[in-house]
């Protein structure tokens, strides 16, 4: 009797679920956009239009001049980068060649001739993405430099046993729109679809399974004797 009761939880729910498709933008804020389009957009930012925020920790190279350069100076709280001769400049707001051009100009002006400033993003230490779903853990996660999905999921201790990895959404503000694309978690794992860049303030939903989660409080909720009976 109770193998019947959960086959028939089970079916009823594989049923269900069967004549329903997910549709983003009826319960969310966003609009549908495909998995490569939305991996397109990781990659632009990924490409220098990264904006410097506070406590990122950089590093900053004056070709020639080892007392001037870094391998790592962090972001004041404030947004401030504290440098020798030039004290106190402005960097949260600006892309590292904006800040790079910046130092130069300011070294120019008093100390060096046609210096050479080079200035990347070590930690994005700034960077917060939510992860939310099926996960662990959910919360919001500081991100220390390139995070991919899977990394990101990782550090909500990984999809919960419930969880349907084939049905992982992103949300992420793209040109000023909010869009979600949906990822194979599983197929990423096997190296049969590429891992996309997350970035600062996207959202990560982990789906979950119909079907088991149904069929786990089908099981819950029978009566507790049941579970000594034999049948």
């Amino acid at each position: 009797m109770r193998a019947f009761l959960i086959a028939c939880a089970a079916f009823m729910v594989a049923a269900c679920g069967a004549g329903a498709t997910r549709d983003a933008s009826l319960v969310t804020a966003a609009a549908p956009i495909d998995p490569i389009s939305l991996m397109q957009s990781s990659r632009g930012e990924a490409g220098g239009d990264y904006r410097i925020g506070a406590t990122d920790l950089l590093t900053v190279s004056v070709f020639q001049v080892p007392d001037l350069s870094f391998d790592e100076i962090r972001v004041d709280a404030s947004g401030n980068l504290q440098m020798p001769m030039i004290g106190s400049i402005q960097a949260a707001g600006l892309t590292p060649n904006e800040l790079s051009n910046d130092i130069a100009r300011r070294l120019g002006e008093r100390y060096l001739r046609n210096p050479q400033v080079t200035v990347t993003v070590k930690e994005a230490a700034s960077q917060k993405v939510t992860i939310d779903g099926a996960v662990t853990q959910p919360g919001v996660y500081e991100m220390r430099g390139r995070t991919t999905l899977m990394q990101a999921v990782a550090m909500a201790r990984g999809p919960l046993r419930e969880a349907n990895v084939r049905s992982v959404a992103v949300f992420r503000e793209v040109n000023g729109q909010r869009m979600v694309a949906v990822f194979d978690l599983a197929a990423i794992r096997n190296g049969q679809a590429e891992d996309p860049v997350i970035l600062g303030d996207d959202v990560v939903v982990v789906d979950i399974s119909r079907t088991n989660a149904l069929v786990r409080d089908a099981v819950q909720a029978l009566p507790a004797l049941a579970i000594f009976q034999v049948f």
